[in-house]
C-alpha cells in the first residue's frame, strides 16, 4: 500500500469506528521531528458527558478525562498497528512534559491540532473545537508518510468579549487574551501557577486535581452534540 489516498482512507476507516473522535493531519515542518516524520495525525476524542459549571463534580470530570484518554490510546494503537503492517515508520510522542519546571512536552498536541485545522486555542489555553468545544482529549502519532494535511487555524474564533473561562478561574490565572498562532502559552495563562495549585492534590489523592473549571464554563460546543 503506497498511494497516499489509500493510506489516508485506511486510517480514516480506523478512526471512524469511533463516532465521537475528530481527526486531522498536520504539516509538522515547524517541528524538530520533521527530519524523521512527514506529518502528524492528530485526534480529539469527546468526553462522554457534557459537563458544565451547573453539574460540575471534579471526580466525575477526572473520570471523563480518563475515559477519553483510554479511547485515544486505543485509536492511536490501532493506527500504529496499521503502520507496522504497511512498513510505515511512526512515533507516538508522549503527551506529558519531561520536566515539572519547564512544563513543555516534546511535541505539542494542541499546536499540532490547530495546524491540522481541528480547532483554535481559547483564552483558557485549551483547544476549542467547533463541535465539542474544549471537552476533548487529544493525542497524536507522527507518521513518515505524505498524507493530505489540514488547513491551519491561525486566529481564535472566540468572542472577544467572552470571559466565562476567565471568571471561572478562582485564582485569576487566565489573562483574558485572545489567541493567535504566534501567541505563547504564558501570554494566555499563568500555567506554572495553575500546575502548582493542581499539584497540591497529589499528596492526598495521588494525582493532580483535574480542576477544569475553565473548561466546563466554556459555552462552545454545549448545544451541538450528544453522545
Amino acid at each position: 500500500m503506497e498511494h497516499s489516498n489509500e493510506v489516508y482512507y485506511s486510517i480514516r476507516e480506523i478512526i471512524e469506528r469511533h463516532p465521537s473522535c475528530l481527526f486531522g493531519v498536520a504539516d509538522i515542518s515547524y517541528s524538530d521531528y520533521y527530519s524523521q516524520y512527514k506529518c502528524a495525525l492528530v485526534i480529539a476524542v469527546a468526553h462522554k458527558k457534557i459537563m458544565t459549571k451547573d453539574n460540575y463534580i471534579e471526580e466525575e470530570l477526572e473520570e471523563l478525562i480518563c475515559e477519553a484518554r483510554k479511547e485515544c490510546d486505543e485509536i492511536i494503537s490501532n493506527v500504529a498497528v496499521f503502520c507496522r503492517k504497511n512498513n510505515i515508520d511512526y512515533h507516538i510522542p508522549p503527551m506529558v512534559q519531561k520536566s515539572e519546571k519547564s512544563l513543555i512536552a516534546p511535541f505539542s498536541y494542541k499546536f499540532a491540532a490547530v495546524n491540522a485545522g481541528l480547532g483554535w486555542i481559547g483564552k483558557n489555553d485549551l483547544l476549542i473545537t467547533e463541535k465539542y468545544g474544549p471537552r476533548v482529549r487529544l493525542s497524536a502519532i507522527l507518521i513518515d508518510f505524505d498524507l493530505p494535511t489540514g488547513k491551519p487555524i491561525k486566529h481564535s474564533k472566540c468572542d472577544d468579549n467572552c470571559i466565562y473561562c476567565v471568571e471561572a478561574c478562582p485564582y485569576n490565572y487566565i489573562r483574558g487574551v485572545c489567541w493567535d498562532i504566534n501567541k505563547y502559552r504564558d501570554e494566555l495563562i499563568d500555567y506554572h501557577s495553575c500546575n502548582a495549585k493542581r499539584s497540591l492534590f497529589l499528596k492526598k489523592h495521588g494525582r493532580k486535581n483535574a480542576c477544569g473549571l475553565c473548561m466546563v464554563s466554556c459555552p462552545s460546543g454545549h448545544t451541538t452534540w450528544k453522545i
